[in-house]
């Protein structure tokens, strides 16, 4: 690890532009971001975990060298790839089940146009 890197410092440098506001309240949207991040590098700390796996099972021991230097193969970038997917729709389960109730309930522009031109 580089010891001359400030991480911290790097973590609290203020990005350009303006923060994108989703909701009404911004502590729900930086919550909303603090969650995000957590999941992030719940993530990696994930794919980490199956190269520790992927290691022990080929070699029967690993040391961090080997960790750093793993690059996954075809398969296993397959795999891990599917495992993400997968894991970020467990997170936004709720979210897209709200887009989806929100489908149900307005009907499509199109519709709508339909209805206010034959009404």
């Amino acid at each position: 690890m580089n010891d001359d890197v400030d991480w911290i410092g790097l973590a609290g440098k203020k990005a350009r532009g303006k923060r994108p506001a989703y909701f009404d309240d911004p502590a729900v949207d930086r919550l909303l971001s603090i969650v995000m991040a957590i999941a992030g590098e719940l993530s990696v700390t994930r794919e980490r975990l199956d190269t520790i796996e992927r290691l022990l099972d080929a070699k029967g021991t690993l040391s961090r060298a080997d960790i750093e230097a793993f690059r996954p193969d075809r398969d296993a970038g397959y795999e891990r790839g599917l495992a993400t997917r997968e894991y970020i729709a467990r997170i936004l389960r709720g979210v897209q089940q709200d887009m989806e109730a929100l489908a149900e309930i307005e009907p499509p522009m199109e519709e709508v146009a339909r209805q206010l031109e034959e009404s």
